[in-house]
């Protein structure tokens, strides 16, 4: 399994994938419920390096609506959990989307895959965890941006148990 990760690392990762992209600083709450049942909540620190290299383009080419691009995260825990992950994001214009011009604000979803390790947090069920991601931000005039998230980590049913946790964000984005 390590190996398997250690090669998409290195694929996703490799000299042309970092050569651009954005520092994400990221803090939450981790295990977040809105039903009253937060037991475990604790304050999630998370780091994502989003690479501006498209590894496929989707839709038309007159029309190219879809850039997939890779990412490599951290997520820690004050209950010092730890998540490892690396995986495919898209980012999109909230108002070239709808409204046909440019706006300050984008919508970002994301999909990876990594290790976890429990610490003294709440126990997953596995070390193989999935986690998928929405976000919008807004543009500040110096470029940088400030957004929100949720998340879900999961592990898709392939340990004993599968709690899941939700975890909401506020994030700073710093590209370069």
């Amino acid at each position: 399994m390590f190996r398997i990760f250690l090669l998409l690392t290195l694929i996703l990762f490799s000299r042309e994938a970092i050569t651009k992209g954005t520092n994400v600083f990221g803090l939450g709450i981790y295990d977040i419920k809105f039903d009253g049942s937060d037991k475990n909540q604790s304050v999630d620190f998370r780091y994502e390096y989003r690479s501006d290299y498209t590894l496929i383009d989707i839709g038309p080419k007159e029309d190219n609506f879809f850039f997939l691009k890779p990412f490599f995260g951290v997520e820690y825990t004050n209950d010092s959990a730890s998540y490892f992950l690396t995986g495919i994001y898209f980012e999109d214009n909230v108002g070239e989307l709808f409204e046909g011009n440019k706006s300050k604000l984008f919508f970002t979803p994301s999909f990876g895959a990594g290790f976890y390790n429990d610490g003294s947090g709440k126990k997953l069920g596995n070390d193989l965890q999935f986690r998928t991601s929405l976000e919008i931000s807004y543009q500040l005039k110096n470029k940088n941006r400030v957004g929100i998230s949720f998340s879900h980590i999961s592990n898709a049913n392939l340990g004993d148990k599968n709690p899941g946790v939700e975890i909401l964000s506020i994030s700073y984005h710093v590209p370069y």
